[in-house]
């Protein structure tokens, strides 16, 4: 029997507001850590490169001061892109489907979102400011634990991971496109000697770092980051990985539903697989590697647009 849209829909976003709270969790908290260590470095520039990595656009006027934007980020439930906004729209997308996904991840949910909405900055900021993002990435991979121990891999299964893993792909090209265009005049093929926090920062914000060194060991280079970021298929936080799970999902839901219109969605997500199949990093760092990451993203809001057309959004004789 095939999913109704809405319930494909909802899932979908609530896979996707997770993925986009833990990523920002995970940025934020590494931007604390560095601030630490900035002597020199401007703390305005640094704030903006945040921005750019999240796709965000600067936050309001007033607001100039790290506390103050920091609190922004993470608790403002008027700000849509906040933690707490995304952790709140996840947890009204799964009230909303709760006869779709098992109890424990409601209970899951439900328990996260209170837990981070009852927290104020000011004593966390003076305190513990990590132990907060701590909660929040421990609890979104909990949740992901559960949905794959308490649900039948099934459709509504499979739109959780889709969700999930355009949201990953999207973010990573975007994040990766951002730092390598901060510091676009340095050599990428040698090792780093300046910016050496910041280059492994970027792979601790992929949760990277430890994956990276068993590979390349600590010898820190550009290309290799990029390699590693955008080609491995091993590791969960890379672009190829996340891409591999958006073909498989995909495939598997055309499978069970029979959609007249699975086939311009599959060939899409097919069409960014060969992507990262026939590329390397050589060539992309000759060619652009800012092309080559908008492209990632262009074509994962292609995928977006087309689930859409193809499941959510669909004429009802489409299924028959």
């Amino acid at each position: 029997m095939t999913m109704l849209s809405r319930v494909a829909d909802t899932l979908y976003w609530m896979s996707r507001y997770l993925e986009r709270a833990e990523h920002t969790a995970r940025l934020l908290d590494l931007h604390l850590h560095l601030m630490l260590d900035q002597s020199a470095a401007d703390p305005q520039a640094r704030w903006d490169r945040l921005f750019a990595s999240l796709h965000l656009s600067q936050p309001p006027a007033d607001m100039h001061e790290s506390y103050a934007i920091t609190r922004w980020l993470t608790l403002d439930i008027y700000n849509d892109s906040s933690i707490l906004a995304c952790i709140s729209a996840a947890r009204e997308n799964a009230r909303h489907v709760r006869e779709q996904i098992s109890s424990e991840m409601w209970e899951h949910i439900n328990r996260l979102y209170f837990e981070i909405k009852r927290h104020d900055l000011t004593p966390v900021w003076y305190d513990q400011p990590h132990e907060l993002y701590r909660a929040v990435k421990e609890g979104v991979h909990l949740f992901q634990g559960i949905t794959d121990s308490t649900m039948s891999n099934g459709e509504g299964w499979n739109f959780i991971q889709v969700g999930r893993y355009v949201e990953r792909a999207s973010t990573l090209a975007q994040l990766i496109d951002t730092h390598f265009q901060h510091f676009a005049n340095i050599p990428l093929n040698q090792t780093i000697t300046d910016d050496f926090l910041e280059w492994v920062s970027l792979l601790k914000c992929c949760t990277a770092y430890e994956a990276y060194c068993k590979v390349y060991t600590a010898e820190i280079r550009p290309d290799r980051i990029a390699e590693y970021l955008i080609f491995n298929s091993d590791f969960p936080h890379t672009i190829r990985f996340s891409v591999d799970w958006i073909y498989q999902g995909l495939q598997s839901i055309a499978n069970i539903t029979e959609s007249k219109r699975a086939k311009h969605v599959n060939r899409l997500a097919g069409k960014l697989h060969a992507l990262l199949d026939y590329s390397s990093v050589d060539e992309i760092l000759a060619a652009g590697l800012h092309e080559y990451l908008e492209a990632v993203q262009t074509q994962c809001g292609q995928i977006h647009n087309a689930i859409y057309s193809a499941y959510i959004i669909y004429p009802a004789d489409d299924f028959i």
